[in-house]
């Protein structure tokens, strides 16, 4: 052995010592973004138990820097000491809600059961539409992402109009569909692309038809992915404002129509913002918690890049 060799424990001690800093500085730098990602909702969350004086002095730390307070819940209804008498705001809201939960999982149940058939015939079938090939139709799809909302404000004013789709969930759900539709053919089409062509011309072999291979050997393998898309569209649409607001009025707005509408003549109430928003927050945390189970699995295939 060299004389300038360090011996074999001292080799594995540096080792280790570098293991456990890289793994240290890993978490220290997972937290930091955890933290930096929960903050909005915390903040969020305590403002809807604040009053006027502590949101404009910043106090953020509950019992230590002010004393909870319902006003916010208040606002809604939705304190101890108001939720057993009736309240017209109360209503107002779970309006809005009943809206919004109605809304979202009827564009994203429409635009995964569209778009999977959609993404599945893009990866399964060559099309020709002049130049274009499948790679670019499946681009083409994407590309509407680019499209700035405020463009179709006009088009979709006038056809609304002329339809009597204005102010209606039907309206809502059929544009919120065309929203997310882009997002729910690239991810399962991915999906799709993971999948074997034999494990289908194996079904079609044993006499099964193209829309049974599909139903019974493609869809239980890529659920997984279509949950996945489906939570996200879920997600989408009910965080949606700028259609919400153009074309509903009274009957069809949404909590994001809602939230934004907290002003008055004193200013902002942050308080009943913070409330309504806390509330928004709870439905998607519920879906989260049930599905995670199949959000891993859909990770885990390459459903979500």
């Amino acid at each position: 052995m060299s004389a300038t060799t360090p011996p074999v424990h001292y080799r594995h001690a540096g080792r280790n010592w570098r293991r456990v800093l890289t793994r240290t500085l890993t978490y220290a730098i997972l937290l930091f973004w955890a933290a930096i990602c929960l903050f909005p909702i915390y903040w969020t969350i305590t403002t809807s138990f604040k009053v006027a004086v502590d949101i404009t002095q910043g106090h953020l730390v509950p019992w230590l820097q002010y004393q909870p307070d319902w006003k916010g819940w208040r606002s809604l209804g939705l304190s101890p000491d108001t939720i057993r008498e009736f309240s017209t705001p109360r209503e107002e809201f779970l309006k809005r809600f009943r809206n919004s939960l109605f809304v979202a999982l009827g564009a994203a149940s429409l635009a995964v059961v569209i778009g999977s058939m959609a993404a599945y015939g893009l990866t399964r079938f060559n099309y020709r539409f002049g130049p274009f090939r499948n790679k670019d139709i499946s681009f083409w799809f994407l590309s509407q992402l680019i499209l700035p909302p405020v463009a179709l404000a006009l088009p979709f004013l006038v056809l609304y109009k002329e339809l009597a789709l204005l102010d209606s969930r039907t309206g809502l759900i059929l544009v919120y569909t065309l929203t997310v539709l882009p997002i729910v053919i690239w991810i399962m089409r991915d999906q799709f692309q993971t999948i074997p062509l034999e494990l289908e011309q194996a079904a079609m072999v044993d006499g099964s038809t193209v829309w049974g291979a599909f139903t019974r050997i493609v869809l239980p393998i890529a659920l997984p992915g279509m949950v996945a898309a489906f939570i996200l569209s879920v997600i989408l649409c009910w965080n949606e404002y700028f259609f919400a607001a153009l074309l509903t009025s009274t009957k069809a707005t949404t909590l994001p129509v809602m939230v934004a509408s907290q002003t008055g003549s004193q200013g902002i109430n942050w308080w009943t913002m913070a409330a309504i928003s806390a509330a928004a927050i709870l439905p998607l945390i519920v879906i989260a918690i049930l599905l995670e189970r199949w959000i891993v699995k859909g990770l885990a295939t390459g459903a979500v890049k």
